[in-house]
């Protein structure tokens, strides 16, 4: 799994902030507002840590979606402004698992990209134009780098550069 961001301007890493929470193999990108991606991490780690307390067991990547679809579609008449995107390994498996949900928490689980941002027109175009199913980590890495980079270049408002 792979996890690509763009920085700002200003130098912030902020579009994307990847946050590991849940353990070592469960990852979010929030890109939105800042100030609501600041509240809504704080709102998943302090759940997060309440399911750690409460089972025995790791939280698995599709339980963690399913807890950030419940918390987005509970404030869908005042949304976060954010578009969140679960990336992450099964617990007992180690099997790949990359959804991402809109403002108010509908889930779009698939097996090949997510993408989510300000420039999420152009980055479509670009992962469905350069991805191929099976591809090796190291052109992977090249289709995802390319993919951003051109999708920015056609896009003046979503950032300097990748991460």
């Amino acid at each position: 799994v792979y996890i690509m961001a763009d920085k700002q301007k200003n130098g912030i890493k902020a579009v994307v902030s990847t946050q590991s929470t849940g353990g070592k193999k469960l990852f979010i990108g929030l890109p939105g507002l800042a100030t609501d991606v600041q509240t809504f991490a704080n709102e998943l780690k302090f759940h997060t840590n309440l399911y750690s307390l409460n089972e025995t067991k790791d939280l698995s990547p599709k339980t963690f979606l399913s807890m950030v679809s419940n918390f987005l579609y509970k404030r869908r008449f005042g949304p976060y402004f954010v578009e969140p995107v679960v990336a992450g390994l099964d617990p007992k498996t180690d099997e790949p698992f990359i959804a991402s949900t809109d403002l108010i928490g509908c889930p779009m689980v698939t097996n090949d990209f997510v993408v989510s941002g300000t420039c999420l027109e152009q980055l479509y175009g670009m992962c469905e134009t350069l991805y191929k199913p099976d591809m090796a980590p190291d052109e992977l890495f090249e289709c995802i780098s390319q993919a951003l980079l051109n999708a920015q270049d056609r896009d003046a408002y979503s950032g300097w550069g990748g991460v």
